[in-house]
């Protein structure tokens, strides 16, 4: 069944299209620099859905002039084949139309944070950690996003105990965001002598990154600590204080870190990494407070939910949200992430679309 499109929507958001162009000539919305800016941004946004709109309107027409050729015994072959054309045509521009008519996440172009720890499972679940680290990394490299350390405790034994990064490029939080939950490995551990598969998982967070103009943060309503900054297995990495913990004492957030040399760059940093979870924690309080229909089956956010399983001995990926099994595990911890966040991303589409009525 196709999707449902609301005509008259569409048509009203092409007269507030038409309506910004003669704004943005009018020379005293020109001379608001910062008015202006909010007009260009949003005729920007609308000129997609618009653009798309005129080529349905266009192919609508189109066809019902074709249609009418069909009564004509020496265009009927040609008028046929004319109207499979226009009508795939057609459908393609439906399912466009609709997904640009989705409500949009403001953070989906938005920088992320991403924080990795280490779940149950001691030695292999740090390894384990250390393995989506990677996978992480390999996919940002593949989409040209640039990565930022901001904090990383290794162990004894060379896995990742808890890592946050940064991560900046077009869409990145759009992309990732489904990646939030609990990732479970099941695999024979290198120091199992009788070849037992066992269990063990790391969490994963996708935060958006939040910028000052997101979040106000009162000095006040900061205790800002400095310790010495250790290694893994308790190694010193430097004689000075220069490690910093920040808590915002009304919420009681805590962000560290100890990465950097100086007090100044591991501060800000530790800001950078405060700001996100702040803006996080009112997301998700903004979320419950609209009592949302959705069965948020992939929106949850829940970080305790297990969300994937990677299976070693039949080199498997399962993300139980969508009930997807891939067995592809060595292109996956590649890097090769698009198969499943596609799928997740279209799941949610169409969630969102039942919820709406449009399909």
């Amino acid at each position: 069944m196709s999707p449902k499109i609301d005509l008259e929507q569409l048509a009203s958001i092409q007269q507030r299209f038409q309506e910004l162009e003669r704004r943005m000539s009018d020379p005293e919305i020109i001379s608001n620099q910062t008015k202006y800016q909010e007009i260009v941004k949003t005729h920007a946004e609308l000129q997609p859905v618009v653009n798309l709109y005129k080529e349905y309107i266009e192919v609508t027409e189109e066809k019902e002039s074709v249609e009418s050729l069909l009564a004509d015994p020496e265009m009927k072959e040609m008028a046929e084949g004319e109207l499979q054309g226009l009508k795939e045509r057609e459908e393609t521009l439906i399912n466009d139309l609709t997904l640009s008519l989705l409500p949009k996440d403001e953070n989906d172009n938005k920088n992320a944070i991403v924080e990795i720890r280490l779940g149950t499972g001691g030695d292999e679940a740090a390894l384990f950690a250390e393995d989506l680290l990677s996978m992480y990394l390999r996919y940002a490299e593949q989409n040209k996003w640039t990565v930022e350390v901001l904090s990383q405790q290794g162990t004894p034994i060379g896995g990742v105990k808890e890592v946050t990064l940064l991560i900046s490029g077009k869409s990145v939080f759009g992309k990732l965001k489904f990646e939030s939950g609990t990732h479970r490995v099941q695999r024979v551990p290198s120091t199992e002598t009788q070849g037992r598969i066992h269990t063990s998982a790391a969490t994963v967070a996708i935060l958006p990154e939040a910028k000052d103009v997101d979040i106000k943060i009162d000095d006040k309503d900061l205790r800002i600590d400095t310790f010495r900054a250790s290694g893994a297995g308790g190694q010193h990495v430097n004689k000075t204080s220069s490690a910093i913990r920040i808590t915002h004492l009304p919420t009681g957030v805590v962000a560290a870190c100890q990465d950097e040399r100086s007090q100044f760059q591991n501060k800000d940093k530790a800001m950078q990494m405060l700001r996100a979870k702040l803006y996080d924690m009112e997301n998700e309080k903004q979320k419950k407070e609209r009592a949302d229909a959705r069965s948020a089956q992939l929106g949850s956010g829940d970080r305790s939910e297990k969300i994937r399983t990677y299976n070693w001995p039949q080199s498997r990926v399962t993300d139980h949200r969508i009930n997807l099994t891939l067995h592809s595990l060595d292109k996956i911890l590649n890097g090769d992430l698009d198969p499943l966040i596609d799928a997740l991303i279209q799941a949610d589409q169409l969630e969102k679309m039942q919820a709406l009525g449009m399909a």
